[in-house]
């Protein structure tokens, strides 16, 4: 089941004089802003969703030990 919110209108003029404050408003409520200029929708504030972690996501295929063996090769500082 898909809850769906009703977006809010806000004035571009107050959208300004209070952003932080919507901000800290729709990421509290999940409830989305939409700016107008002229009572025409320009823009649309939504929450942001929770993004996943990348904790356990890379393969590593070397060793820690092959990782930080030293180079047998000369290097060309030159080059």
């Amino acid at each position: 089941m898909t809850i769906v919110m009703k977006a809010r209108l806000i004035a571009a003029g107050r959208f300004k004089a209070e952003c932080l404050a919507l901000l800290d408003d729709v990421a509290a409520s999940g409830q989305p802003i939409v700016v107008t200029k002229r009572g025409k929708p320009v823009a649309q504030v939504v929450p942001v969703e929770e993004l996943p972690s990348l904790r356990g996501s890379v393969t590593y295929l070397v060793s820690d030990e092959e990782l930080i063996e030293p180079i047998d090769e000369a290097w060309d500082v030159e080059r």
